[in-house]
């Protein structure tokens, strides 16, 4: 058996009934579990006296699971490493998940050891690793079962997962209508899209003190402007979205959308003609997508148009002659940008 020095140290050797210096090695070993052959990473002590490989009680509990766990990869089943994982994305303790699912207590903590889950449960914990809404419904059921102040650590973990898995679905259909003009760099202003980019403009825009009343309508407008001014600066844009002409000026394609990006937060407010969307400042001041450049240009954006109302941007948007020069509701060409109001 070819082994990997771990370490050595003297120690009373339970091999050769002696105390002397033995080995700790590592190797590649091999067993028959439920009828297959396994491989899998093994530790031992070794006795270079009677040349001989031994374990004490955590070795051996630990080289069982590791041959479980081989055992499992070849059946295309979690883990224990991968089951554990699933409560450490919920923050969640052994006996709440199992009260959550509805299992016995020991259920999982087995799992986590030595017993192998049956396919039937294994798919569940999948689809609890992949589907965090499905445990935030399995959370609110169990509710009255779980301490109070558990119940709020889990539900914020879920939620939070929630909120990411959505935001990556979400990323994808945006991207999906932004693909037909992937060889258009004069609709993008020279760069591709980055969703990225574009959380840390409206929120550099929500944050600024100067914005004021920063609704949907409003925030469309800072967008473009400030993709204008950079390509008029630059040659290229800050985020690379793509703008239509709309009747209230520039408006990006997938706009309803972006705005329930992960990390863009708003409340929706009843106005007289329908829902207003107002956009309040976000939890982090960081903007780690965006460089001085970006940031100097979104400060003079901020400057001319912070204080302006929806009314009073829409009306210099409409003189602008990207918008005079292109037809109702098709794409604006950044060309135009060189004849910007503003420098």
């Amino acid at each position: 058996m070819s082994r990997k020095l771990l370490n050595r140290k003297k120690m009373f050797c339970l091999s050769c009934m002696e105390e002397h210096e033995v080995e700790t090695v590592s190797c590649i070993d091999k067993n028959i579990f439920k009828g297959i052959l396994v491989e899998y990473p093994a530790e031992y002590y070794y006795c270079s006296k009677a040349k001989e490989y031994y374990g004490d009680e955590n070795q051996m509990r630990s080289n069982d699971i590791s041959m479980k766990d081989a055992y499992r990869r070849k059946q295309g089943l979690l883990t224990t490493e991968d089951i554990s994982s699933i409560r450490g994305k919920y923050n969640m303790s052994q006996s709440d998940l199992c009260l959550l699912l509805g299992w016995g207590k020991k259920t999982i903590t087995r799992y986590e050891g030595h017993q192998i889950q049956d396919a039937a449960h294994d798919t569940i914990l999948r689809k609890l690793s992949e589907d965090p809404e499905w445990f935030l419904v399995l959370l609110e059921l169990a509710k009255d079962s779980i301490p109070a102040v558990s119940y709020a650590k889990y539900r914020e973990a879920a939620a939070r997962l929630f909120e990411q898995e959505r935001d990556r679905y979400l990323r994808k259909a945006i991207f999906a209508q932004y693909a037909r003009f992937h060889d258009k760099l004069e609709y993008n202003g020279n760069v591709r899209l980055s969703l990225d980019k574009v959380v840390d403009v409206i929120r550099y825009f929500s944050n600024a003190p100067q914005v004021v009343k920063l609704y949907k309508v409003k925030l469309m407008k800072l967008l473009w402007y400030s993709d204008a001014l950079s390509f008029k600066r630059r040659g290229y844009a800050i985020t690379g979205l793509i703008y239509q002409a709309l009747p209230m000026g520039a408006v990006p394609i997938a706009h309803d959308s972006i705005i329930d990006l992960y990390g863009v937060e708003y409340d929706e407010i009843e106005l007289g003609d329908g829902t207003g969307y107002f956009f309040k400042k976000s939890k982090s001041a960081e903007y780690q997508y965006l460089s001085q450049e970006d940031r100097e240009i979104l400060d003079e954006i901020i400057r001319i148009f912070g204080s302006c109302t929806k009314d009073a941007i829409i009306d210099i948007m409409h003189k602008e002659q990207a918008y005079l020069e292109t037809a109702p509701r098709a794409v604006i060409s950044f060309t135009y940008a060189k004849g910007l109001s503003i420098q």
